[in-house]
């Protein structure tokens, strides 16, 4: 019986264990969005960023779009030449290296009045990476339309991935503690 407990147990932890390594979805924004007078120097401060993570823009099309650029087009808000460019309305952003992530929006003069975000993403969740520095403004009022996403954490749902291995958790300690 013993064995079977310790077979549980650690069954039970490596399934959490596993769930504990995996990514976080960001929505950008939070319940804002990606749009003007979002302060995301502020929405940035205390959220650490790994490989893995991704980035979601949520935004009205029409209006706004997100373009990855280098440092040098993050810092004069130059559209001209992006990495890689999306008007979808939802765009989700893999940040799948380490290092600095550059995002602004390419319409009129969005990313001068703020719509601009810088991204540190370290290697693994044993190294943290320094917060941001962006000029954005300091009001939170989204732009009419922007669709709006009640996730406050900025963390992803639990996915059906996740909750399998949760209900599988909990039907190995059941098996382990009887």
């Amino acid at each position: 019986m013993a064995t079977r407990s310790s077979i549980a147990s650690g069954a039970l932890l490596l399934l959490c264990c596993a769930t504990w390594v995996s990514a976080t979805d960001y929505s950008v924004g939070d319940s804002s969005g990606w749009g003007l007078n979002v302060d995301y120097t502020t929405w940035i401060s205390g959220k650490s960023f790994f490989v893995g993570d991704n980035l979601v823009f949520k935004y009205t099309a029409s209006q706004h779009n997100v373009e990855k650029v280098n440092a040098a087009a993050f810092n004069t808000c130059s559209s001209s030449s992006p990495i890689s460019s999306d008007n979808s309305g939802e765009t989700k952003i893999n940040l799948d290296t380490s290092g600095k992530h550059y995002f602004i929006c390419g319409i009129s003069n969005h990313c001068i009045q703020g719509m601009k975000l810088e991204v540190d993403v370290a290697e693994s969740s044993s190294t943290s990476p320094s917060p941001p520095s962006s000029s954005t403004t300091n009001t939170t009022t989204p732009p009419s339309g922007t669709t709006t996403n009640n996730n406050k954490s900025g963390a992803g749902s639990l996915s059906p991935v996740h909750a399998t291995v949760a209900f599988m958790g909990l039907v190995v300690l059941k098996l382990g503690v009887f």
